[in-house]
């Protein structure tokens, strides 16, 4: 937070606002979820399977694209900008079906997942919880988030990086995820 912003807030609500903070409306969120032992054992979780190479730390994002399933990068693109060559599987229809579609995905930051609702590309999931079950996969799902227009199931596909570590595992790295 820009120091004139935070001496400002700091003189509206009479206290400090540190950088790890989250700003709505002149309201000060702190990030409740304590660094522990078992946020210990996610952030190794997190090392071990490999999440750092597209959401490395301090910004936990290599703020790269990663194309839409079904999408061919036009080779000038791949020198232009930074693009993963590899996909994650997640679904294309926002990115190759509207006016504002790319044909890409940016690796988004994991940086104050704690407090941000909706997960996925278009909201589907509503919990860090739901987003490594397997299940979501599954033509049968239902949605925690958003389930589209007439639809009561359906599957949420792509990144599919978590969801077969041990309930142990799971809950760690949610548990450290949360401490970001």
């Amino acid at each position: 937070m820009p120091v004139r912003a935070r001496t400002a807030l700091s003189k509206e609500v009479g206290i400090e606002a540190p950088h790890s903070c989250r700003i709505h409306a002149a309201r000060v969120w702190r990030n409740p979820n304590t660094f522990d032992a078992v946020a210990a054992q996610g952030q190794q979780a997190f090392t071990r399977e490999g999440c750092a190479a597209c959401h490395t730390p301090p910004l936990y994002t290599n703020n790269t694209l990663t194309p839409a399933d079904g999408f061919a990068v036009p080779p000038d693109h791949r020198e232009k900008f930074d693009v993963m060559p590899i996909s994650v599987g997640t679904d294309s229809n926002l990115a190759l079906k509207t006016r504002k579609g790319t044909g890409f995905y940016k690796v988004p930051s994991l940086k104050g997942v704690w407090y941000r609702g909706l997960y996925a590309h278009d909201g589907a999931v509503s919990s860090l919880e739901d987003w490594f079950d397997p299940a979501r996969l599954m033509d049968d799902y239902l949605p925690t988030g958003f389930k589209g227009y007439r639809l009561e199931t359906r599957s949420v596909k792509g990144h599919e990086f978590g969801l077969k570590l041990s309930p142990d595992n799971k809950h760690a790295l949610i548990a450290f995820l949360r401490t970001l």
